[in-house]
């Protein structure tokens, strides 16, 4: 930790962890509680799941989404990520002056075609307007309420050693998305964001019947980052098969040619499923047609994910310390 915030502090990494740990964590009631994407609420009339999140993406366009398209998406993924149905959302907007209303028409165009999406509508929220110069535009916030549904607590507590690891489709395009748009890169062939809801997934393996033993929506920091935070949580090791984790070949390229790990790279609408071994064929029945797949496995204590390599050798999987790419999400 510096004495100052840096970039890195915000990029999902080791350094936004100890932020975290070391500032943030003294907010809530009970400082040692399991953080995840979503609070956990027992009601007197259900159990209700809630989350909040903010919005800073730059460029505010790009192939796939937008600002709008994001800051509906990510809250009701991270609802979906306990097992809750997304219901109803906030949504709070910060305009910086001189921003041009095509642009906010657009984007709230994306706002509504994404609440339909993922099935929420939008009850309540907040406009704010600063100098020029002072907001890079548009900032937004999103607050979401869901329903959970899950019949047992999803999370960290429930993985045990033997349990399987998925990811619900190929990896990285949402980063690659965005760091094109951003500089102008002719990818061939075009590379569109993965921006989209994950409860119509995780509604389908409950139906089925799949015992989700945690879930993880792969972010900011990307595969790496959701591994190791489940591991430290669980106390597990996991380990990895590398030439199991799909990625598509424009990303990969890419990420070849710039010097990226597409397993840090930000996603929007792809997540990690842990499953007991029993649950592995069913998951897959239904991951597979979305282009998920098997990737590895826990195995006994210890906080630490090893990448099994496609040459037999294994390494350690470790988050960044430093921001890969900043303003993502």
């Amino acid at each position: 930790m510096s004495e100052c915030i840096r970039l890195a502090h915000g990029g999902g990494g080791t350094l936004m962890q100890q932020l975290i740990d070391r500032e943030f964590r003294c907010l809530y009631a009970d400082p040692e509680q399991l953080l995840h994407d979503a609070a956990c609420l027992e009601l007197p009339h259900g159990r209700l799941a809630f989350s909040t999140d903010s919005y800073v993406v730059q460029p505010l366009e790009f192939a796939g989404g937008d600002i709008g398209t994001l800051a509906v998406c990510g809250t009701a993924n991270d609802l979906a990520m306990v097992g809750a149905r997304p219901l109803h959302l906030s949504l709070g907007l910060i305009l910086e002056e001189g921003l041009e209303l095509a642009l906010l028409r657009r984007i709230i165009g994306s706002l509504i075609a994404s609440a339909r999406a993922c099935g929420v509508t939008i009850v309540t929220g907040d406009t704010k307007v600063v100098e020029r110069g002072k907001g890079d535009r548009i900032f937004i916030n999103t607050s979401g309420i869901g329903l959970q549904e899950a019949p047992e607590p999803i999370g960290p507590a429930a993985i045990t050693a033997g349990d399987q690891l998925l990811v619900s489709g190929d990896l990285g395009r949402h980063g690659v998305a965005i760091l094109a748009a951003r500089h102008g890169l002719d990818l061939q062939p075009p590379l569109a964001s993965d921006c989209a809801p994950l409860w119509p997934l995780v509604q389908q393996l409950l139906a089925a019947g799949v015992r989700l033993h945690a879930l993880r929506d792969l972010t900011r920091g990307g595969l790496a980052s959701a591994l190791q935070e489940l591991s430290t949580a669980a106390n597990l090791e996991l380990v990895v098969e590398e030439s199991a984790i799909p990625v598509q070949a424009t990303v990969a390229r890419c990420c070849e040619l710039l010097g990226f790990d597409p397993l840090h790279l930000a996603n929007e609408g792809r997540c990690l499923l842990v499953v007991p071994e029993v649950a592995r064929a069913a998951a897959l029945a239904l991951l597979q047609p979305l282009g998920g797949a098997w990737i590895g496995a826990v195995g006994q204590p210890g906080r630490r994910v090893l990448l099994r390599t496609a040459f037999g050798s294994e390494r350690l999987l470790v988050p960044l310390s430093g921001e890969l790419l900043p303003r993502i999400c």
